[in-house]
């Protein structure tokens, strides 16, 4: 499932079937929320797609979750990642929160902030609640997943892990989370740690991993935070990054600039491009929230 924007128009929600997109709109006003539930989503699976009308070519394409409550993410969940990082594997998941501020649809541009000479990418495995989860075992947390999708956890360096205090602040600029472009739901992802991962900039493969090669597992995850705090339907979980980041290249780290681009993916799950630009200010930034 993919939200839609027209140009100057109303969202959209489509639904990705026999390689054609349907409007969803007149069926569901949202897929957020209660609408992530099991239930919900098998009674989206019983419609005939060939009723639903096809949503115009060349729509933009916004976040795949509305409404997120909670931005959760995993830090050096990949060994290699954490020893390309100066860090140690840690012996329990490393959390942390994004804000729902920096989420943007899957082929926006990124926004390089004001003063940033450190902003990096992070491709990662997203997993959306759909079902609320409280004190989960491991072997029952697949049931209160609706579905994954492609994550770009970028990162400002210097924010992060050179001003002090805790990481949000180089986590969470505008811009900073395209979701997308796809919600696929479970049923669609027989195996959630045996998915191909990647991220290009400027057409040279930086990251090239696979999750099967998690430290803690998808499962393990939504049953460990679920032990800290109620998971709602809705909340997003970004899984960690596999090695390839700007902040590991030897021999001197490599940053983003303006006017670069990055294309990055996951198998089964869909592919997103963004163009990276400097900050043109709060009204730029406000325009492009307003449309999601």
């Amino acid at each position: 499932m993919v939200k839609t924007i027209l140009q100057g128009g109303p969202v959209q929600w489509g639904w990705i079937t026999t390689g054609r997109m349907r409007d969803l709109s007149g069926v569901v006003p949202d897929i957020a929320g209660a609408g992530l539930a099991p239930e919900s989503l098998a009674k989206l699976a019983s419609i005939d797609p060939d009723r639903l009308p096809l949503v115009p070519e060349g729509t933009r394409y916004g976040p795949c979750v509305g409404n997120v409550g909670k931005f959760i993410c995993v830090g050096l969940n990949y060994a290699d990642h954490a020893a390309e990082s100066g860090m140690e594997v840690p012996h329990e998941p490393v959390l942390f929160f994004k804000a729902t501020s920096a989420i943007c649809g899957p082929n926006d541009d990124v926004i390089i902030p004001r003063g940033s000479v450190k902003t990096d990418w992070e491709v990662e495995l997203g997993v959306v609640i759909g079902r609320e989860a409280r004190h989960v075992p491991r072997e029952k947390a697949p049931d209160h997943i609706a579905g994954y999708c492609v994550i770009n956890d970028l990162s400002e360096r210097e924010f992060q892990l050179e001003r002090g205090g805790q990481w949000v602040k180089g986590k969470s600029c505008d811009t900073f989370g395209p979701l997308g472009p796809w919600l696929v739901t479970c049923d669609e992802v027989p195996d959630p740690q045996s998915l191909d991962i990647w991220l290009e900039v400027d057409g040279v493969r930086r990251q090239d991993g696979n999750t099967r090669t998690m430290i803690f597992g998808v499962a393990e995850i939504v049953s460990y935070i679920s032990r800290f705090m109620s998971l709602q339907p809705g909340d997003v979980i970004s899984t960690g990054t596999p090695p390839g980041v700007g902040l590991g290249m030897k021999p001197d780290p490599v940053y983003l600039r303006p006017g670069q681009v990055m294309r990055l993916g996951i198998q089964g799950l869909g592919e997103q491009t963004q163009r990276t630009v400097a900050d043109g200010g709060m009204k730029e930034i406000a325009g492009m929230c307003d449309a999601i």
